[in-house]
């Protein structure tokens, strides 16, 4: 075998893991070569601790669902229920529904704080 197969490789997602954790390090202000060294660490870590484990990443859909609910709640201005749901894709009764959901998850959140 050349020396070049016999270097070890690393599996596709740690690679992956390692590039993009050195990305997000660099673009807070780390020096490269610390950045890099960060990434593999965090990579190294993953591979120790989960290494052999069967790990099923979700897509996290309900976040990103979540997340558009709270946007649409955002730009609901109490009369544009027909400019939502155009924008979005939506029947103007899902935006009602929308707004409703998420208007009692706000409340709910902030009165927790209340006698938290």
């Amino acid at each position: 075998m050349s020396e070049s197969r016999m270097e070890p490789m690393r599996h596709e997602l740690l690679s992956d893991v390692a590039a993009q954790a050195t990305i997000i390090i660099k673009e807070h202000g780390i020096e490269s070569d610390v950045a890099e060294q960060a990434g593999v660490a965090i990579a190294d870590h993953l591979a120790e601790h989960w290494g052999g484990q069967l790990i099923n990443f979700p897509k996290d859909y309900l976040f990103k669902l979540a997340e558009r609910d709270l946007q649409i709640y955002n730009e609901f201005t109490g009369h544009n229920h027909g400019d939502l749901s155009r924008k979005y894709r939506m029947t103007v009764r899902g935006i009602y529904k929308l707004i409703a959901r998420v208007h009692k998850r706000e409340v709910d959140r902030r009165q927790h704080r209340l006698f938290s």
